[in-house]
């Protein structure tokens, strides 16, 4: 393993643990398949949906997991296991 290599490395567990933290912070949807219905979306308060702090987890767990699967593609080439 060279320098470069390692240096990912690290970089993709920081970047797990960070999209594991966020995973967590995150509150689960109660609105999920158990509504009956689904009404519940329209309300006055769901229109400004995404400025809300709920959105913006949202939009940077989807951001940093992005970054974690090209990392780990990027680790697994590089390491020789590729092809």
């Amino acid at each position: 393993m060279n320098t470069f290599t390692i240096i990912l490395a690290v970089v993709d567990v920081i970047v797990c643990v960070v999209l594991v933290a966020l995973v967590i912070m995150q509150e689960g949807d109660s609105g999920g398949l158990g509504t009956i219905g689904g009404g519940g979306s329209d309300t006055f308060f769901s229109k400004s949906k995404g400025r809300t702090k709920e959105a913006m987890l949202k939009k940077l767990t989807t951001g940093i997991a992005i970054l974690f699967a090209v990392l780990t593609v990027v680790l697994y080439l590089l390491a020789g296991r590729g092809g």
